[in-house]
C-alpha cells in the first residue's frame, strides 16, 4: 500500500511538473498575444479611422505620469481571432480582460475551454431547464460530499475527495460560463452586483467551509507528528553510560489548539485573498474596460493592458488568487503533505499576501490618475 501510495504521489507530482510547464508556454504566449494584436476589437477600428500611433507602453508602475503618445510603428490591426489555430470558443487568449489576466492557471487554461465544450455538447446555455443558480447550488452538495471524504482516515478515500472538489470547481466554471453565454457576453468578466454574483459567491463560500472542516476533523482525528524529545536511559549499559543521554526518538503529536491554528490562520488568508481579488476585478474591469471613454483615454487604458507592470501584478495574482490557494490546498491533501503546507503559509503565506495587496493598491492608484489625467490633457 505505501508503494502504490508512493507512486501515485510520483505520478501526481509528474504531472504537476508538467502542468507548470504547460502553464509558463501559455503565459508566454498570452504576454506576446496582448503585445501584438488588438485587444479589442474597437482599437482595430479606432486605428482604422485615424492616424494615431501605437502609445509608448510603461514598463514600470511609476511610468505612467510620464507616458505618452509616441512616433513608430502602429498597433497592428490584424486580429487575434483571424490567426490563431485553435477556435475562440475553446481558445483562452482571444478574450483579454482585467479578470482572465488575474485568474488563476487552472480555471483559465484547463477549466474554461473544458466547460465551453460540455456546454456544446449537452446545451446548458441554450435550454433553460438548468440555470447558473441551479448549478452553483449543486456543487454546494459535491463540497460537502467532499469534505465528507477528505475528513477520512483512508489516503484513498481523501484522494477521491481532491478530485470531487476538483470537480466543484469545474462546475463554479460552469456556472459562469452559462450566465455569460446567456447574456451574450464574451470573456472572463464578472456582473458585480447582480444576483447570481451574490448566489455564486455564497455557494463559493459553502463549498469552502465544507473542505476546511473536513480538513478539521481530519487533522483533529489524526494529530500530526511535530518532532521528537531525548530521554535519559532508564537502565545504564555500562558505567559510562550512566551520565550520559541515549538517542532515543519520542515524536510529540501536534495539540487540536495547533490544528486550530492552523486552519484558522489559512482560512483567514483565504478570506483575505477572495475578498482583495475580487475588489481588484471591480475597480481593474471598471477602469480597464469602459467603453464610454475619449480615444486618448481608450489609448491610455490599451497602454496599461499592455504595460510589463501590469502583466507581473496579474501573475502574481495569479498565484496567490483564492482558486490557486484551494489548488494548492488539494494537491497538498492529495500528496499527503497537509500538515507541512499548512505550517508553511501560515505566518509567510499572510505577509505575501499583505506585500502583493499594498503593491496593487499602489499600482491601481497610478493607473487610475494615468487614465483620468488624459481628460484634463
Amino acid at each position: 500500500m505505501l508503494i502504490r501510495s508512493s507512486q501515485t504521489r510520483n505520478c501526481m507530482l509528474t504531472l504537476f511538473f508538467l502542468l507548470t510547464i504547460f502553464f509558463i508556454w501559455m503565459d508566454v504566449n498570452l504576454y506576446i498575444r496582448i503585445h501584438d494584436y488588438p485587444i479589442r476589437d474597437n482599437e482595430k477600428r479606432l486605428l482604422n479611422s485615424s492616424a494615431v500611433l501605437k502609445p509608448t507602453v510603461p514598463v514600470a508602475v511609476a511610468s505612467y505620469e510620464t507616458s505618452s503618445i509616441s512616433l513608430g510603428q502602429p498597433v497592428s490591426t490584424v486580429r487575434y481571432d483571424d490567426v490563431t489555430w485553435v477556435s475562440c470558443d475553446l481558445n483562452p487568449l482571444c478574450d483579454v480582460t482585467a479578470k482572465a489576466m488575474i485568474l488563476d492557471h487552472v480555471n483559465h487554461y484547463l477549466f474554461a475551454p473544458m466547460v465551453t465544450i460540455a456546454d456544446n455538447l449537452v446545451g446548458i446555455s441554450r435550454g433553460n431547464l438548468i440555470t447558473p443558480n441551479m448549478i452553483s447550488i449543486f456543487h454546494v452538495f459535491v463540497a460537502i460530499a467532499s469534505g465528507r471524504m477528505i475528513a477520512s482516515d483512508s489516503l484513498s478515500y481523501r484522494r477521491i475527495g481532491v478530485v470531487l472538489f476538483e470537480f466543484r470547481t469545474f462546475l463554479d466554471d460552469l456556472d459562469g460560463h452559462v450566465a455569460r453565454d446567456k447574456k451574450h457576453v464574451h470573456g472572463e468578466r464578472s456582473d458585480i452586483g447582480s444576483l447570481g454574483f451574490y448566489i455564486d459567491a455564497i455557494c463559493d463560500v459553502l463549498g469552502v467551509i465544507a473542505l476546511m472542516i473536513g480538513v478539521f476533523i481530519f487533522l483533529t482525528n489524526n494529530l500530526p507528528r511535530t518532532g521528537y524529545t531525548q530521554l535519559q536511559s532508564i537502565i545504564p549499559t555500562t558505567k559510562k553510560s550512566k551520565s550520559s543521554f541515549t538517542h532515543v526518538n519520542y515524536n510529540l503529536n501536534a495539540t487540536t489548539r495547533e490544528v486550530v491554528q492552523k486552519v484558522s490562520c489559512y482560512s483567514a488568508i483565504w478570506v483575505l485573498s477572495g475578498l482583495t481579488w475580487n475588489r481588484y476585478i471591480a475597480i481593474y474591469q471598471d477602469v480597464l474596460e469602459r467603453e464610454d471613454v475619449t480615444p486618448t483615454e481608450f489609448l491610455h487604458q490599451e497602454s496599461v493592458f499592455r504595460s510589463i507592470g501590469f502583466f507581473v501584478i496579474c501573475w502574481v495574482w495569479r498565484m496567490f488568487n483564492v482558486h490557486a490557494l484551494l489548488h494548492f490546498l488539494l494537491l497538498s491533501i492529495f500528496c499527503d503533505k497537509l500538515w507541512e503546507y499548512l505550517r508553511m503559509v501560515q505566518y509567510a503565506g499572510l505577509v505575501m499576501l499583505l506585500v502583493i495587496i499594498s503593491v496593487t493598491e499602489m499600482h491601481f492608484l497610478k493607473v487610475k490618475q494615468f487614465i483620468c489625467k488624459s481628460v484634463t490633457v
